[in-house]
């Protein structure tokens, strides 16, 4: 079983990452979303809003989990048993970032980290400035799927 996580703080999740997953869940037999925990890190959205988020846009395919993990990504894959790490890229200082990550984890570990370009009509987006949207009242729904609704 080729079985994959994609590890983010999805704080909140975006069509970026949408895109990505949906396209992800073609390569793997299982897709992990696998929420990264930093007790330092301040989020906008609680775990629980964030993996509602994530498990109601995908409620209806099976081959997607989601879970929450703390420490090192390359332990949790290898305590669920995932030989893959899926990550997105959306221009080159995301790619060089991610290389230098992908590169220490091989040499932590076996897992390879597997690249996708995101859709170049989503490759603008990231949750940073969809945070900053949602801060100064602005429409932010034409950047997230429907399943992220501030209450």
């Amino acid at each position: 079983m080729r079985r994959a996580i994609f590890p983010g703080s999805f704080d909140p999740l975006t069509l970026g990452h949408f895109d990505i997953i949906q396209r992800g869940i073609t390569l793997f037999d299982e897709l992990i979303i696998a929420i990264g925990v930093n007790s330092e890190k301040k989020y906008m959205f609680t775990l629980e809003e964030r993996m509602q988020f994530i498990e109601k846009a995908f409620e209806d395919e099976p081959k997607i989990k989601v879970l929450t993990y703390e420490g090192l990504t390359v332990d949790f894959c290898k305590k669920i048993e995932a030989d893959f790490i899926l990550r997105g890229l959306r221009n080159p200082g995301d790619f060089e970032f991610e290389k230098a990550i992908a590169h220490t984890n091989r040499k932590l570990s076996e897992i390879e980290t597997v690249f996708l370009l995101t859709s170049s009509g989503k490759s603008y987006i990231s949750s940073s400035i969809v945070r900053d949207v949602i801060r100064n009242g602005g429409d932010y729904t034409g950047l997230v799927p429907d399943t992220v609704r501030i209450s």
